[in-house]
């Protein structure tokens, strides 16, 4: 996937899909339709029937509305400063789809196909639950889509550091600044891993090298690059020569890089 905006897409995506925050707020708001019934589910559905009406009608809905968010929380960045004001642009945009698919599931459920007419009154309707999703999505993943979208400083123009560390450390969240032990590459992006967590940078790896200081460490594959420190050991596999982290990561040692691994961590053999 190499669409820069496909990639961020899928990658705002997976900040969702990985958090228990956003399931723990789907389950719930499933749980409370389930419980309700509302829309006259609970008089016309045994609750296992009901259970599963809404937890379809939420998994579609939510998916569609968080997609078009996230699509337009990427697209207007440049143009409205606020969050959550450019998640719900999105969300209420989805409201026209999500209407057609709430016929298409009463279809599946009840026999009855829609006509336009009540497909575009269906959107309407779903108008003020798209805005009620977003603003729950967002009061409980602000903090996780923040990090994800703040605007980055130019690779040209690292951060200035105030002090002897290296200028990539200034990129990362204070809570995340620690000793380095490792940068990898990810789509667009690089992993800086540090002994306090780990961040992804909007940097080129090549432009994150160079932000390195003084750090003893080498470039061990053309997506990898590893802190003296943080290696553990050095093993053969397959054919394949890897380098063992302190914290059990295996990271792949290319031919180009291998010469100068084994004369620098040749005595952590195993």
């Amino acid at each position: 996937m190499n669409h820069p905006f496909l990639s961020s897409t899928l990658r705002e995506l997976q900040l969702f899909t990985r958090s228990w925050r956003f399931w723990a707020t789907f389950s719930l708001v499933v749980l409370l339709f389930v419980v309700s019934g509302p829309y006259g589910t609970l008089e016309r559905m045994t609750p296992g029937i009901r259970l599963g009406y809404w937890l379809i009608v939420h998994a579609v809905t939510w998916t569609i509305a968080i997609s078009l968010a996230i699509m337009a929380e990427i697209l207007l960045r440049n143009h409205l400063n606020r969050t959550l004001a450019r998640m719900m642009i999105g969300s209420l945009v989805a409201a026209l789809p999500i209407g057609f698919a709430l016929g298409v599931i009463d279809y599946a459920f009840f026999g009855r196909w829609t006509e336009m007419e009540t497909g575009l009154h269906r959107a309407l309707l779903a108008l003020p639950l798209c805005a009620l999703f977003c603003l729950m999505t967002y009061m409980a993943m602000h903090r996780q889509i923040a990090e994800v979208s703040a605007p980055l400083p130019l690779a040209s123009a690292p951060p200035t550091s105030t002090s002897s560390e290296p200028q990539i450390l200034a990129r990362l969240n204070p809570k995340n600044r620690g000793a380095l032990l490792r940068l990898s590459v990810e789509d667009h992006y690089t992993e800086v891993v540090t002994s306090r967590g780990r961040e992804l940078v909007l940097l080129r790896f090549a432009d994150a090298l160079k932000e390195l200081g003084a750090t003893p460490g080498l470039q061990v594959h053309r997506s990898h690059w590893v802190a003296d420190a943080h290696v553990e050991g050095l093993k053969r596999e397959g054919g394949k020569l890897l380098l063992i982290m302190k914290d059990g990561t295996e990271i792949p040692v290319s031919r180009t890089h291998a010469d100068s691994v084994r004369a620098r961590f040749d005595g952590l053999f195993r």
